[in-house]
């Protein structure tokens, strides 16, 4: 077996998000967003990163969201631990 290294996991990730409305802000601080980044973004994670994603804006309906990866800190892959900061992207 080789010597393959274990990825380090991110203790911050700061991604920007495009529409910045507040409606959509609201949406990503929710623990359960969080929670579905962390699932479903597991693994390797690099500055300028883009993903196409959605968010639920209540009543069945969603509002896609684009978020992009500003900031890497303390590794270069997501996990539990890892913290996710939004702000509007400029």
């Amino acid at each position: 077996m080789g010597n393959q290294q274990r990825p380090a996991i991110a203790t911050e990730i700061r991604l920007s998000f495009s529409p910045p409305t507040s409606r959509i802000a609201e949406a990503l601080d929710s623990r359960s967003y969080r929670l579905y980044l962390r699932r479903t973004r597991d693994g390797p994670v690099a500055v300028g990163d883009r993903w196409n994603e959605f968010v639920n804006q209540g009543c069945g309906t969603t509002q896609d969201v684009v978020l992009r990866v500003e900031s890497v800190h303390d590794g270069d892959s997501i996990g539990e631990e890892t913290v996710f900061v939004f702000e509007p992207y400029d």
